[in-house]
């Protein structure tokens, strides 16, 4: 029961990376973005594309990445996204459920259906060995690792610092926040920039776990939003912990039956969403 309980863990620091962008996006401007495990997907094919191309470090790889996604998340929301903001939030629906669509296609042309991941070498086999029957795997931990220091760091952003303090303050009041002088548009393409940033670790990491395929995306998508759900929507801490309730029910329903994992998962969001519709830890200041 100890392992289940670890690896529920493990599994839930994966989820953590996936949900991240989706609460920041909706925190700051309450956009859902339906295209959110699509990107992941397309930034674990880039990660796959430049290894390959390269022939370089998969580390070095995914650093160079990072830029190339915050600027592509910020052009984004400044160009495309900011126009589909407002009371309804059926067009934002509409235009990242549509990108979703052209993502799919789109790596399906150029990389056809078949799986494929990062090799990482053997980060992907080695272990850690905790007492004499249970083994960690090294790679799973530094995701946990990846995911509670990212947490940490969006929450010391929003509550700490002055770049935090906008974002909140846009979130909160758009028209008194220009008022003061903050101009709104670009304020929504930086926190996008960053929900791309963390969107590109998600994939890298879940390229280098697994196998991807063009058509994950809609089941990322998935276990992001449950996780976001869970903990409450525009929380960091709340999205952390909505993400290990959501890999514990997987785990636990694994454990009970190989094939009751992902629905074990899905009766316990759907469990929250009815006793509890604004999340366990739903936002809060500070």
């Amino acid at each position: 029961m100890i392992a289940t309980f670890i690896q529920g863990l493990l599994l839930g620091g994966l989820y953590t990376l996936f949900a991240l962008g989706l609460s920041l996006m909706f925190g700051v401007m309450r956009l859902t973005n339906v295209a959110q495990g699509d990107f992941i997907i397309l930034a674990a094919f880039a990660a796959i594309a430049g290894v390959s191309l390269t022939g370089s470090a998969p580390l070095w790889v995914v650093l160079a990445v990072l830029p190339v996604a915050f600027c592509a998340g910020y052009l984004l929301q400044r160009h495309v996204l900011n126009r589909t903001l407002g009371k309804d939030p059926l067009p934002s629906l509409v235009v990242t459920f549509g990108l979703s669509i052209v993502i799919q296609n789109l790596l399906l042309e150029l990389f056809s259906a078949d799986p494929r991941s990062i090799e990482v070498g053997p980060l992907a086999t080695e272990s850690v060995r905790i007492g004499d029957s249970l083994a960690l795997g090294l790679l799973p931990l530094l995701i946990l690792g990846v995911a509670l220091a990212a947490t940490a760091a969006m929450q010391w952003m929003f509550a700490r610092t002055p770049l935090g303090r906008t974002f909140r303050a846009v979130s909160d009041d758009r028209e008194i926040a220009e008022l003061m002088g903050l101009k709104a548009n670009q304020v929504y393409a930086l926190a996008t920039g960053i929900a791309f940033v963390l969107i590109a670790i998600a994939g890298a990491l879940q390229g280098m776990r697994t196998t991807v395929s063009p058509s994950d995306g809609p089941l990322l998508l998935l276990f992001a939003f449950e996780a976001v759900i869970i903990g409450g929507m525009g929380s960091f801490w709340g999205t952390l912990a909505g993400a290990m309730i959501l890999g514990l029910a997987q785990q636990i329903g694994f454990r009970l039956d190989p094939g009751w994992g992902i629905w074990f998962g899905h009766l316990v969001f759907l469990a929250v969403l009815v006793l509890r519709p604004q999340g366990l830890f739903p936002k809060t200041r500070g």
